[in-house]
């Protein structure tokens, strides 16, 4: 059987320098075919895992994939001995997100995404296995939320009502949340600019630094954005109007007249056509 990795380690070490650090990029699906029963892949991930040491800092763009292969990934590297920096540089999303939870740092790009759901399987059978795979997902969530727990420090409850809802984070709510420590942001050296005549010292003024007003965060949930058109629809087109019952229907309307005549200046009117 041909092993697909999803993984790749580059060796960020100079020639004499030590400890050696190491960077690990996890793109693409985490594990297309399942670490559930398969006894290979997961050692060959934990050999090249162990095979240096010092620091390692993960790279993770992934839209998730076999929950089985991320609890492994994120126990072996919560056990790594080195410091474990993860950057999310594009998205991190159901098995991925478990999988970040591992970093003793994590930090997110400006312009990444972290989203968390409940698990899903395909089941087959009659209402009995119907039942075991219900609460075997049940299982595997609690499971999850348990590494959300130990990352963010948010109350259980809360956590299972935004994995119902299908969350999704830019950087801003993944801080806010606790999910990431920081932000990625690239430093800038701006030359120094002498001052011009008339400009420079003042006594009795101390110089502030202005910093950009921070950016308002970010939470998307699929079923608040479904329950917001559900509500639009009904509204526009769920209020029926009452009809009207058969004699009401059946009754002819009156013929417009004229009003605001009094009937002695009307027999006054036909007198005079009289004569």
């Amino acid at each position: 059987m041909k092993t697909k990795k999803f993984w790749k380690w580059r060796n960020q070490a100079e020639a004499g320098t030590a400890p050696e650090e190491r960077t690990l990029f996890l793109n693409g699906t985490i594990a297309e075919e399942s670490w559930f029963d398969d006894d290979v892949t997961p050692q060959l991930f934990k050999d090249e895992l162990n095979a240096g040491n010092g620091d390692i800092t993960v790279w993770i763009n992934s839209p998730g994939g076999d929950c089985v292969a991320a609890a492994q990934i994120y126990n072996m590297l919560s056990n790594y001995k080195g410091k474990v920096t993860v950057k999310i540089d594009g998205i991190a999303a159901s098995a991925a997100s478990v999988i970040a939870m591992a970093g003793d740092t994590v930090l997110v790009s400006p312009v990444s995404m972290l989203m968390i759901h409940n698990p899903a399987t395909i089941a087959w059978g009659d209402h009995a296995e119907m039942q075991k795979a219900i609460d075997m997902l049940a299982e595997v969530k609690e499971s999850i939320i348990n590494a959300y727990v130990l990352k963010t420090g948010l109350s259980r409850s809360k956590l299972s009502h935004l994995m119902d809802a299908e969350t999704w984070m830019d950087a801003n709510k993944a801080v806010e949340l606790g999910f990431a420590d920081e932000i990625m942001t690239r430093a800038k050296a701006e030359p120094e600019k002498e001052p011009e005549e008339g400009e420079g010292d003042t006594d009795g003024e101390e110089e502030e630094k202005k910093f950009p007003p921070a950016p308002s965060s970010m939470l998307f949930s699929r079923r608040t954005a479904n329950n917001a058109l559900l509500n639009k629809l009904a509204a526009k087109y769920g209020g029926e109007k009452p009809k009207a019952d058969i004699q009401a229907q059946a009754k002819i309307p009156a013929a417009d007249t004229e009003t605001g005549r009094s009937v002695d200046a009307l027999m006054e009117r036909l007198n005079l056509l009289k004569r």
